[in-house]
């Protein structure tokens, strides 16, 4: 079994996000490019919460599964072809329908708005695709959805939900856990029924170069201890 250790990421990220509810049924994807147009991603059969490293498929840029039991879902491979090929930084790409960002890509011209801390982390570094064309399960819609992207590395799916990227999963993962966890802030702030309180532009923007400086190395060790939690509880998801 090849890319063991990039499996082993791969499955946890996917176990993780079954516990934090950032998944929907059997439904979503998670991939991670290996080598030039090589990709581990997680098959439709499997529940995150039960994913192991084994069940990932890797599969190559025309969809054949090279490793693996089961089948990859159309809507994964178009998707997450397209954001691999047109964005060179996207070498994890986790896609997700979480509730509380979902929540917000469903109204009119929804934003992540600059009004809590966690926000300010996506400060420039978030892309809104405003059209929802159905299912991206052809190479089509996969491209068009995939130029939304840029050189930014999360994008909020209109009608649909999120997606982050990220140069290893541990990174991507941080992303979207703290995507997540700034957008249920903005709803819950938003059913108060009082205006949202907008951090000043320019003190939004230094907060982020702040940030910047050590949010790689922070998400490295956010990620490490969840390995290492997950290595305790449910060490199976390496098999």
């Amino acid at each position: 079994m090849r890319y063991l250790e990039e499996r082993c990421d791969l499955a946890a990220a996917l176990r993780w996000a079954a516990h934090y509810d950032l998944h929907e049924g059997i439904c979503n994807h998670f991939s991670l490019e290996v080598a030039e147009d090589l990709y581990l991603i997680n098959p439709w059969e499997v529940h995150w919460s039960r994913m192991k490293a084994s069940d990932l498929l890797l599969i190559d840029g025309e969809g054949t599964v090279i490793e693996g039991a089961r089948t990859v879902e159309d809507t994964a491979f178009f998707i997450h072809r397209a954001m691999h090929r047109a964005a060179p930084h996207a070498k994890a790409v986790l896609h997700t329908h979480m509730p509380y960002i979902t929540a917000i890509a469903c109204t009119e011209g929804g934003r992540l708005e600059m009004v809590s801390q966690n926000a300010l982390r996506f400060h420039g570094r978030i892309a809104y695709d405003e059209e929802y064309n159905g299912l991206g399960n052809d190479a089509e819609e996969g491209a068009r959805m995939a130029s939304k992207l840029g050189n930014h590395t999360t994008l909020l799916l209109a009608n649909h939900g999120a997606i982050c990227a990220g140069p290893t999963v541990g990174v991507a993962f941080d992303d979207l856990y703290y995507l997540e966890k700034a957008a249920k802030v903005q709803v819950l702030a938003a059913m108060t029924g009082k205006s949202l309180k907008q951090v000043p532009e320019e003190v939004a923007a230094a907060t982020r170069q702040t940030m910047a400086a050590d949010q790689q190395e922070y998400a490295t060790s956010h990620w490490t201890v969840l390995r290492g939690m997950l290595d305790e509880r449910e060490p199976d998801y390496r098999d």
